[in-house]
C-alpha cells in the first residue's frame, strides 16, 4: 500500500504542477507530452487525467486523518 500511496502522490505533484503551469503561462504540460496542444486530449493525456484523479481520491484517506486512525488502533509488541 506504501508504493500505491508513494505514486498518487507523484501524480497528484504532476496534476498540481500541470494547473500551474496552465494558471500562469497557459502552457498544459500532459498535452505536449503527449503529443497534443493545450485543450486537445487523446487517448493517452485521458488515461494520464484519469490517472491523476484516481491517486487524487486515493490520497483523500490522508488529509482526513484516517491512516493514522488505523495505525492507532495496531496493537505494538512488547
Amino acid at each position: 500500500m506504501r508504493i500505491v500511496k508513494m505514486v498518487s502522490l507523484l501524480l497528484v505533484i504532476v496534476g498540481a504542477l500541470n494547473w500551474l503551469l496552465v494558471g500562469l503561462f497557459g502552457f498544459d504540460l500532459v498535452a505536449t507530452l503527449t503529443g497534443d496542444s493545450f485543450g486537445q486530449t487523446n487517448a493517452l493525456s485521458s488515461i494520464v487525467y484519469v490517472l491523476v484523479g484516481i491517486a487524487g481520491i486515493l490520497l483523500v484517506p490522508s488529509l482526513l486523518g484516517r491512516d493514522q486512525a488505523r495505525i492507532a488502533r495496531v496493537p505494538k509488541a512488547r
